[in-house]
This record gives structure tokens, sequence and C-alpha cells, in this order.
């Protein structure tokens, strides 16, 4: 029986030292953990905020807020965390910031209050919520609730003194959970109950230290830490929350890539900049040759790719894509060692043109002798059933000119010599009777570009980017 994996919750403690020790209690204490206490790992982290003191008054600024909870964030992702929660309201107002640039997803407090209330109440029915004033300006509460809740909050004169209760020199912040500010607290929710709340929801966390309290005294209020614990032990709580990054291994070669990354770009369908797909790029020429080493025995590259992908991987990249045909040589040695997966384009490249064209036709490969060497192409054609041809020794000469020449692509040359080149061994392969040539060395699109049909030899043939199938494959996976 497959045993589930290891669950590590990082809780940010600092926001709030009391409250954020009640949620880690609660979470001890919640029927998840209980239930499979070796699968689960807490991680709690009361780094000191700078501005902890300040009451979060309407208007406040939320930035040293923000950079601390990114700076906490990615030190439990890097930490190996792999989800973290957040018990303060204040920053739940911009929890979509940070998710679009964090590696670790966030457990989302209100999601667990709306599930919470789901259960409870039914929709038309009015809330109480007890929150303080830049949370109540901010509009959470409306965001979340106000589709389906009615909502009410304390009057001015209650508001002020549930601020004090938490905020006060003699607040619950302050380690007073009884006495005064347990009755400022009171008051704020007599106010609510007499504006007919029939469930009173807390929007500060220091207010779950009280919850108990309150409900002696037969006010109805939610415990949100411990709501908050119970719905982070859930196996769906942050189910589809970490954005898409794509992780390109770049600089084999350099303008390939940015010839990839523009074909990204416009296969990415957006009406503005942030539809469009997030990319990490390793830029590393240094990466040894490919076609050496297979031809030649020269340095090894596997290591550098390996070591490129691991790096994107570390930057959380969901799959990797290698705009270099020959390097899906070394594709099979290194995908058993990394965590996300390497798109692999030959493979996507032969599926398309099965696709589009059918296995009535015969295919011609143009790519560096290393590529036909490593017959990362022939492999996946045979298992779709097509035949695949390539250059004779003449016309592969022409083909390797064409790239490697003084005059050839990978030296910036995208006419003249090389681009003759590049059409004589295509001449080859039509005569030979291929229907479809595969542009399978990555600089070759910027000699030939990709099109449907294409005159070479007295015939029109296609011609295939494996590029833009790349593109276009990682295109759907983002969109996915």
């Amino acid at each position: 029986m497959n045993q589930p994996s290891p669950h590590t919750l990082g809780i940010i403690g600092g926001l709030g030292s009391l409250a954020g020790g009640d949620l880690f209690f609660k979470l001890l204490k919640s029927d998840a953990v209980l239930a499979d206490q070796g699968r689960y790992r807490l991680v709690f982290e009361q780094q000191p905020f700078n501005d902890l003191a300040l009451p979060l008054a309407h208007g406040a600024s939320m930035t040293s807020r923000k950079l601390y909870v990114y700076r906490l964030c990615q030190a439990f992702a890097a930490s190996g965390a792999d989800t973290v929660l957040l018990p303060c309201f204040a920053s739940h107002t911009f929890i979509d910031e940070l998710r679009a640039e964090l590696q670790v997803p966030v457990v989302d407090m209100l999601a667990a209050l709306q599930q919470h209330v789901a259960s409870r109440v039914a929709p038309g029915a009015r809330l109480g919520v007890l929150t303080s004033d830049y949370v109540r300006g901010a509009g959470l509460f409306e965001r979340h609730f106000a589709a389906h809740y009615e909502l009410v909050y304390p009057s001015g004169d209650n508001q002020a003194r549930l601020m004090d209760a938490v905020y006060g020199p003699a607040g619950i912040k302050a380690g007073h959970c009884e006495g005064v500010a347990l009755e400022q607290v009171h008051q704020a929710c007599q106010d609510l109950a007499a504006q007919g709340a029939t469930l009173l929801l807390p929007g500060m966390t220091e207010l779950s230290l009280i919850a108990a309290d309150l409900r002696r005294r037969g006010l109805d209020c939610v415990d949100a830490n411990q709501v908050y614990a119970e719905f982070a032990g859930a196996s769906d709580a942050v189910s589809g929350q970490a954005p898409f990054r794509l992780g390109i291994v770049g600089g084999v070669g350099p303008a390939a890539t940015v010839d990839f990354m523009a074909k990204v770009v416009a296969n990415t369908p957006a009406g503005r900049d942030q539809d469009h797909i997030r990319m990490v790029v390793e830029q590393n020429p240094q990466i040894p040759d490919r076609t050496a080493n297979l031809l030649h025995g020269e340095a090894d590259p596997t290591v550098a790719l390996y070591a490129t992908c691991k790096r994107l991987e570390c930057e959380g990249a969901n799959a990797i894509a290698i705009p270099c045909n020959t390097a899906h040589a070394y594709v099979q040695r290194i995908q058993g060692q990394l965590q996300v997966p390497i798109v692999h384009m030959p493979a996507e490249t032969i599926a398309f043109i099965a696709r589009q064209h059918g296995a009535g036709q015969p295919i011609g490969l143009l790519a560096t002798s290393g590529t036909l060497a490593s017959r990362v192409y022939h492999e996946v054609a045979a298992a779709a059933g097509l035949e695949l041809l390539v250059p004779d020794e003449a016309a592969q000469a022409r083909v390797m000119r064409a790239i490697y020449g003084e005059r050839g692509v990978k030296a910036g040359f995208v006419d003249g010599q090389c681009r003759e080149d590049l059409l004589a061994a295509a001449e080859y392969l039509v005569g030979r009777g291929a229907g479809v040539l595969i542009l399978g060395c990555t600089e070759l699109p910027l000699v030939l570009p990709q099109a449907q049909s294409y005159r070479i030899g007295g015939r029109m043939v296609a011609l295939v980017d494996p590029t833009d199938v790349l593109a276009r494959c990682c295109v759907g996976l983002a969109l996915a």
C-alpha cells in the first residue's frame, strides 16, 4: 500500500506571537495531525517583525509586512516546507501578490472560514465581523462573503473598543486575555448580536484566544485558528494555488533560447502582460557542446545539464524545456534525478507530425550529426510507425557547415552560405521522397522559418520547427 508523502507545514508566528502559538497548538491537536502524527512536520518561525506594535489602523502601510511575509515564506520553501500557514488577516489582503511570487503555497485563511460558515449557516444569513480598521477598510470580508451573506460591523464606539482590546497596552496582544480586554470585545459582540448577526466571525487572530470565553457567555464566535488548523490538514486545502513556472535550459545555443522564448510569448493567448507565462531561464552557454561529445568524446555535458535543470527545479519550475535537439540525447540520464518533467521536444515533434500529416509519407530530418548519432528522433519515429530519412554524408556535411561554419547560424548568420547549404540538404531529402522536413536543430528555423508548404526541389513540402512545437506544448501545460 502506498504511504502518503510527508507533509511539512510552516507557521509564520512573528506577526502575533500569542496568536501564532495558539495556531501551532491547535494544529498539534487537529484531527489530521493526531490521526497520522508520523506524516506531519510542523515548523514554527517567530522572527521579530519591526512594525508589530503598530495597530492596524485604516490606511496603514503594508509594505514592510509584505516583505517580511515574503521573506519568511521563501525561507520556509528553502527549508523544505511544502505549505505555509499565515495567521494574520491583514496579510491575507495581499495574499494574491504573495502567491504570484512564491514557490510554496499559502493556505488561505478566508477560504477556511468560508467553508466553515457554509457548514453552519444558510446563504442570506447576517454575519457579524470583528476585525481591525485596516482589514475592514480593505474590504477583505466583503470579497469573500458579501455575495452570499449580509455583513455587519460594530458601531464606531464599539469598533474603537475592539481595537483597544487587541492593540492597547492592556490588550490581548500584550498578553491580557481577561479583564478589560475581554469586556471590550464582549461589548462589540453584543453590538453585532443587536444588529441581528447569527454568527460572529473574527478578523483578528488574537480573538481565538478568547473565543471559548465568548461562547461561554452565549455568543456564537468562531475560533478562526481552530478552523484554520483543521482546514490546513485537509489534503485539498492548497490545491491549484501555485502559479505555473516554465524552466528553460538556455544557452544551448543562446540565439535559439531567445527564439524559443519569443515563440512561447507568440503562442500564449494573452490580452495583457500578466496573462503571459512565467519563465525561469538559466542562460548557461558554458554547457559543453553536445555534438562534440557524442561524435568525438569531448567534454560530457551530462552534469552541466543536470545541474542547470536542478537549479530550475529549485527556482520552482513546474516543467523544464530544453530548446536544443541534441541535448535530448541526455534527457534519459537525468530525468530520473529530477522531480519535475523535462518536456521531450523530439517526442512532441513526432507526435505533432503524426497528428498533422499522418504516417503516409517519409519524414526528413535536418539536424546536427550529434542528434543523428544519438537516434533520439529515430526511436520516437519508429515507435509512432513513421519512416525517418537523413542526409547522406555529403549533404550532412553541408548541414553541419550551415550550423557550425564560419558563416553558419551559430556564428550569427541566417542568410547566404548557410541558407544555400541547408536548402541543398533539404533538396536531397525531398528527392528521396520526404514530404515533411524536421528542422531538427533549434538554430535552423532562424534560417528556414517553419511553413506549412515550402517549394524545395520542385515539390511542396512542410517544414516543422520543433522549437515551435515545444513552445506550444509548454503553453498548453501552463494553461492546463
